[in-house]
């Protein structure tokens, strides 16, 4: 039975933004190249409706508990307890060169482990990655791969992926269109690409800060 909970009992988690949100830096917008086809989505197995299951169970949270394993309370750790819920540990195994973050390790691991694709099948349970939601490298320039990730609970039928992560203050759910990445807002209101990268008064004109311009990527983890 997945031991995850909403309240701090002693566990020292780090809240700092290091690995997810944090003021941005001045450039360009990120080449962005709509996906028309995605995404769609097919019935989730039973571990995937666990997995999503326990995201949802924490969205709101601002201090979780994982099974007594000390987790940093970011995008990445929220993500691996979540996982880790359910026997499985991102991190494990993860082999990266230089300066990395917790969303590093989980790519690097998806990279033995699992499957990392642009759709158009998306699955509840997956994981999604996103580039430049902050400057990690400190350099003031729109360079930075793989700085947050969060977990799919649902694909809405005009292609909308809802996925749950840490952003700011709390676990919340968020939505990406990867089809209309420049749009926040269908003409009827709905919200298509939510903000993720903070605005700064060094940004240029082009900056990009919506869900659907900053994807990079989804990842599906194989059970062996």
């Amino acid at each position: 039975m997945p031991v995850l909970s909403r309240t701090l009992f002693g566990l020292v988690l780090a809240i700092a933004l290091s690995a997810c949100a944090a003021p941005s830096s001045q450039g360009p917008r990120r080449a962005v190249t709509p996906l028309p086809d995605c995404c769609r989505t097919t019935k989730p197995d039973a571990r995937q409706q666990a997995i999503v299951r326990t995201a949802a169970s924490l969205v709101g949270a601002k201090t979780i508990e994982s099974q007594g394993r000390r987790i940093s309370y970011d995008c990445a750790g929220v993500t691996r307890a979540i996982y880790l819920a359910h026997g499985i540990d991102l991190y494990e195994g993860a082999a990266v060169q230089g300066p990395t973050n917790g969303v590093g390790l989980i790519y690097s691991h998806l990279l033995k482990h699992g499957r990392l694709h642009r759709g158009p099948i998306v699955q509840p349970g997956d994981l999604v990655f996103f580039d430049n939601t902050w400057d990690f490298n400190g350099d003031g320039l729109v360079n930075d791969p793989l700085t947050h990730v969060g977990i799919v609970e649902a694909v809405e039928s005009d292609g909308t992926i809802v996925f749950i992560s840490r952003v700011a203050g709390s676990v919340e759910r968020y939505r990406m269109n990867v089809a209309q990445p420049h749009l926040h807002r269908s003409p009827n209101g709905r919200v298509l690409n939510d903000y993720m990268r903070r605005k700064h008064w060094r940004d240029g004109e082009q900056t990009a800060y919506l869900t659907g311009e900053l994807f990079a990527a989804f990842g599906t983890r194989v059970v062996q």
